[in-house]
């Protein structure tokens, strides 16, 4: 029996975004738009006679705002839905608000400007809506669009050189995350003591959020959290959240650690790309780093943590019952990149414990 379609409902008081929207995700053959709704007390119509597979929903509409709606949605019926919406800091709260009421992802309403632009939201949004079908939400034949081509990491930075040594340094941790993530990694965050090593995360998120997300994770965190610079050095107790539609990198610069930013192409569909940190990381922190892989859809994150760990580094997996989407952690188990799959409320311990032995070794 054939797979059926991914059905979405899209509300948004915007004709023209309503319709921009819906060209883009029929222009997919998994995914079908079952209708458009002017505002929420509309699509609450529609809902009573049929349920789509994925929402999504704008924030600001006029009778009822998205968020109350979002609410509303999750307290009766769950079903995955996406932020579709214009992106400020000044609305970062919202944001925030409606990923803690249930969100599964955030994209942002999708500029016409250029071509390029207007083929990587394309991509991200369809993306997006593929991936919240296979959300685990609780309470609280058209022709085949064009794609971008999926680049590999050699599109930012060379592959690592195998047998290469490593001098003994300060030991980090990179993780990689995307739908789910945002909550994910708050729990894992608040869970670590100041004492933790220099941390650096991939978590896939549009330009625009990414320095409020970490400025709101810094005001709950024990541990000081920031939105990553270029040429910032990786220090202990610190977090650096790699910048919306920019490359995360770490450097060794002598016996400390850099953080690098970096323009380019979307690596395995995604910019920031959880595959070029963790390249990055092979190459210049091998048995010094530890690789963590979370939720999200896709395969980004599963080759280059596989180079870690080929190069000595210590790899984990976050495992499929505590994932929103269990894809990339998935994929990185598949092609043996995982040593260790362990639950999200083990993902702090198992830093502490990794870096503590590390500490213990450097004493002996």
């Amino acid at each position: 029996m054939p797979k059926s379609k991914v059905s979405v409902l899209i509300v948004d008081d915007s004709a023209s975004v309503r319709q921009i929207l819906t060209s883009i995700l029929n222009e997919d053959p998994d995914i079908e738009v079952m209708a458009a709704a002017s505002d929420p007390f509309v699509a609450a119509k529609r809902l009573q006679e049929e349920l789509p597979d994925v929402i999504i929903l704008d924030i600001e509409m006029p009778r009822m705002d998205g968020l109350t709606f979002l609410r509303k949605i999750m307290s009766q019926r769950p079903i995955p839905v996406i932020i579709c919406s214009t992106l400020t800091e000044q609305g970062s709260d919202q944001m925030f608000a409606a990923f803690e009421a249930g969100a599964v992802d955030i994209v942002p309403k999708p500029r016409i400007e250029t071509r390029q632009a207007l083929l990587e939201a394309s991509t991200r949004l369809r993306e997006a809506v593929k991936s919240a079908a296979r959300a685990r939400v609780r309470p609280r034949n058209a022709v085949r669009p064009v794609i971008e081509a999926k680049l590999t990491a050699d599109a930012i930075i060379p592959p690592p050189v195998q047998g290469r040594s490593r001098p003994a340094t300060e030991r980090i941790v990179c993780i990689g995350a995307s739908t789910g993530g945002t909550e994910a990694l708050r729990d894992v965050l608040e869970a670590l003591p100041a004492d933790c090593p220099g941390i650096l995360i991939v978590q896939h998120m549009p330009q625009g959020f990414t320095a409020a997300f970490a400025k709101r994770l810094d005001s709950l965190c024990e541990i000081n959290v920031k939105e990553a610079e270029d040429g910032e050095p990786v220090l202990p107790g610190c977090a650096y959240i790699a910048p919306g539609s920019r490359h995360l990198l770490v450097q060794r610069i002598g016996l400390r650690y850099q953080v690098a930013i970096k323009d380019g192409p979307p690596v395995s569909r995604h910019r920031p790309s959880a595959d070029v940190l963790f390249r990055s990381a092979a190459q210049h922190a091998g048995a010094n780093a530890l690789g963590i892989i979370m939720t999200g859809m896709g395969d980004d994150g599963a080759k280059g943590l596989l180079e870690m760990r080929k190069l000595g580094a210590t790899t984990r997996g976050q495992d499929e019952d505590s994932c929103v989407v269990f894809g990339m952690p998935k994929e990185a188990i598949a092609c043996g990149a995982v040593q260790k799959v362990v639950s999200l409320a083990q993902i702090a311990r198992e830093i502490m414990l990794w870096h503590n032995a590390g500490q213990a070794a450097l004493v002996d």
